[in-house]
């Protein structure tokens, strides 16, 4: 019976998000297009992460985690870029695994944006901090997150990875039709913008990632929490 509940929620996706795509096309409507395949690329992680065993004071510390991050956002907020956020979900995710730094950067996005403002951005931004996380999680048993230096060039990859993902949906939003003087301006543009997230994420980890990690790995260790 769930077997067969699960194929007819998956039909049902399947077809409205066919409608959908058919009169994004019809319509030129890009934007949409492109929020469905976003929203669509997120949905294995949350779908994977429903199906696991959980106890309640492991979700608490989910909670916890995106919350700390989502308001580490809300209080740089008025310094454009220079935030937290990325370093919180990177921490969580070298702790905790990729799929747990998923939900982390993705809730973070969608609760900070309740203060910031949401909108059509909402779901890149949570893509975005959400494959932060996920990356972060895959890469936690290599050298490249297991050393200081490692994570900082990770972080900092990430800052300018972030902005120019983000890009895409400010170029897709333009009424001006697409070209590539228009691209270029966008991204040298955000260049600040993503060199001050790419240095806030250096800082952030170089001073405090490896202690934020023992802390977490003790309590991980302590109360047996998301092990994977």
């Amino acid at each position: 019976m769930a077997r067969y509940r699960i194929g007819l929620l998956i039909s049902i996706i399947v077809f409205i998000a066919a409608l959908a795509v058919t009169a994004a096309i019809r319509s030129n409507h890009y934007l949409l297009l492109s929020v469905l395949f976003i929203v669509g690329s997120m949905v294995p992680f949350f779908f994977r992460f429903e199906r696991r065993r959980m106890e309640a004071r492991e979700l608490i510390l989910i909670a916890v985690l995106a919350a700390i991050a989502s308001m580490g956002r809300v209080a740089f907020a008025p310094i454009p870029s220079v935030q937290p956020t990325s370093f919180v979900i990177i921490i969580a995710a070298v702790v905790f695994g990729g799929e747990t730094g998923f939900l982390i950067g993705a809730i973070a996005a969608l609760a900070s944006n309740i203060f910031l403002g949401q909108g059509p951005w909402t779901p890149w931004q949570m893509f975005c901090w959400g494959m932060i996380g996920a990356t972060a999680g895959w890469l936690r048993h290599t050298w490249v997150m297991k050393s200081r230096l490692g994570m900082c060039a990770f972080g900092f990859v990430w800052g300018f990875l972030f902005g120019w993902i983000m890009n895409i949906w400010y170029l897709i939003s333009l009424p001006d039709a697409m070209s590539w003087p228009l691209v270029l301006t966008a991204y040298v543009q955000s260049f600040y913008f993503d060199l001050a997230h790419a240095l806030a994420n250096v800082f952030f980890l170089g001073i405090l990632g490896i202690s934020w990690i023992q802390i977490l790995e003790r309590f991980k260790k302590k109360y047996g929490l998301l092990k994977n």
